[in-house]
């Protein structure tokens, strides 16, 4: 096997002749608003309402950042400010499905593009995991307000009961003496987006866009109705670990920023990419570190330091309800912000379930994977069974796996996504100098891909040791993929069946009563 074939490029021509083939053309209904709409759904959601708590009071692995948790954010936005302005080039450059995949496979090679290929399935998938058994976890305590009590067997995973919680495995059903348990709750949900997202992708960002409205509109109740009961000495002392909790609170909410990629995985869908694509990545990240830094500074005000980590792992996970118990607001108050939250996990497991199948797709188009993955329903338009395919992984890992090993998991595998995005400009800035790019990472082709390449490391750093093997082995077992399947496959090294017209004009648009359909 020669070497040299597994560093070989994908050129951007063949990557945007490619979207024009028979039965691999997705519809392209996306406008500015619905792409920060989605981006914001995948932003704002498992993270804000789930992982703060642990953030600011820390655990016994890392320090809390206590109300040095407005800089924590403030420094997780800087991080992905980087990359963002980094995907934003990428996705107006080259708008085909695929995100970092397609990105890594144009500048750095088809080995590289196969591993991102397969660690952003880290990201979305494990990531949706992460964000299922979080929903199911505040859907349960919705139905309890409401005085629906679902057997404890129901609604926890295996991992979770069989270590922490002896009491649900003797009090579960059991079928030849093994006990059964799962989270209903979470496979429910992944289903019905599952559903939503086979029916078509623009009912799914109509669908979408109301429910980043209401729980923008919940954010805003609780930013309203708690702040009275902020009191500033609870912000002193601001860091009280210093900087290393600030920066390992950091490395903690990470997780409630890494939905913004999301919105490049539709850049095959948007009508004006080279214009819209920039404005939906970049416009929903500041949009959504405003709102973050303002929670983060109520939530603090509201609940002192010392009183937060005296409380449980379970109530750090609810931690806005937690801070209005604290405070004795009504019920019905602790009521709207826990429904806000059923609502923000709902619009983050949309777009992720949304940007998943989008990768298996563009990958099964370059031959890397199976050729069902690049399949469009005939009717929908929608990669159909990929995105099946993505609910029924999801919806079964949900039911074993616990929120904390998925959201440390989603963790490295994302910040590794980040890394490659930001070396890939720079090293295509100087591949491809001439090639047109709508809009430029500004300060030239080596200052913010290098600041952002060196910020994800140093957040990774930050991580528990057991992330960094577990993403170790599971690069190992895509290794052994790609060179089982995804090598001998690859349409790199068999262009006469790629079906890319000979007279194909990259710089051709799409006439504009094809856009409107």
């Amino acid at each position: 096997m020669p070497l040299a074939q597994l560093w070989r490029r994908k050129s951007l021509d063949e990557l945007l002749a490619e979207t024009h083939e028979e039965g691999h053309q997705l519809k392209k209904v996306l406008g500015p608003w619905n792409l920060i709409a989605l981006g914001i759904g995948a932003i704002i959601g498992a993270g804000i309402f789930g992982t703060i708590g642990t953030a600011a009071a820390g655990d016994p692995s890392r320090p809390g950042a206590g109300p040095g948790l407005m800089m924590s954010f403030v420094l997780t936005a800087i991080v992905c400010g980087f990359s963002a302005l980094c995907y934003a080039e990428f996705a107006s450059m080259v708008p085909v499905a695929g995100s970092a995949y397609t990105y890594s496979y144009a500048t750095l090679g088809e080995l590289v593009a196969w591993i991102i290929g397969w660690d952003l399935l880290i990201e979305y998938a494990i990531g949706n995991v992460a964000v299922a058994i979080s929903w199911a976890n505040y859907f349960n305590t919705w139905l309890g307000l409401l005085g629906i009590h679902l057997p404890r067997w129901l609604t926890v995973d295996y991992q979770t009961a069989f270590t922490r919680m002896p009491e649900v495995i003797a009090s579960a059903p059991h079928i030849f003496g093994v006990p059964v348990i799962f989270n209903i709750l979470a496979v429910g949900i992944v289903t019905l987006i599952t559903i939503v997202l086979v029916w078509g992708v623009r009912e799914s960002a109509s669908f979408n866009f109301w429910m980043v409205a209401i729980k923008l509109v919940v954010l805003a109740f609780f930013v309203f109705v708690s702040v009275k009961y902020v009191r500033t000495e609870h912000w002193h002392p601001f860091a009280p670990n210093g900087f290393r909790g600030v920066l390992t609170g950091a490395s903690s909410v990470f997780f409630a920023y890494i939905g913004f990629d999301a919105v490049s995985t539709t850049a095959e869908e948007a009508k004006n990419p080279k214009r819209d694509m920039p404005i939906g990545i970049i416009g929903s990240l500041i949009i959504c570190t405003v709102i973050y830094i303002a929670i983060a500074a109520v939530f603090t005000g509201m609940i002192p330091y010392p009183a937060l980590v005296k409380t449980l792992s379970t109530e750090q996970a609810e931690p806005l309800t937690l801070a209005m118990k604290y405070a004795v607001m009504p019920n019905w108050m602790v009521g709207i912000v826990a429904l806000g939250s059923v609502i923000a996990h709902t619009a983050v497991l949309l777009v992720f379930q949304l940007g998943q199948p989008r990768i298996f797709f563009a990958m099964s188009r370059d031959g890397l994977l199976w050729p069902f993955f690049s399949r469009v329903h005939p009717r929908f338009k929608t990669p159909h069974i990929g995105t099946i395919v993505t609910g029924v992984f999801v919806g079964g890992a949900a039911l074993f796996s616990s929120l904390e090993d998925a959201v440390d998991f989603t963790n490295i595998g994302t910040l590794f996504a980040f890394f490659l995005v930001c070396i890939g400009i720079t090293v295509l800035r100087y591949k491809e100098p001439n090639r047109e790019r709508p809009f430029r990472v500004p300060g030239g082709a080596w200052l913010i891909p290098i600041l952002g390449g060196i910020s994800c490391l140093v957040l990774a750093s930050q991580l528990p040791h057991r992330s960094w093997w577990r993403f170790g082995i599971w690069l190992v077992i895509g290794l052994i993929l790609y060179f089982f399947y995804g090598f001998a496959h690859s349409r790199m090294r068999h262009p006469a069946v790629a079906g890319i017209p000979p007279d194909f004009n990259p710089e051709q648009q799409l006439p504009q009563s094809d856009v409107e359909k």
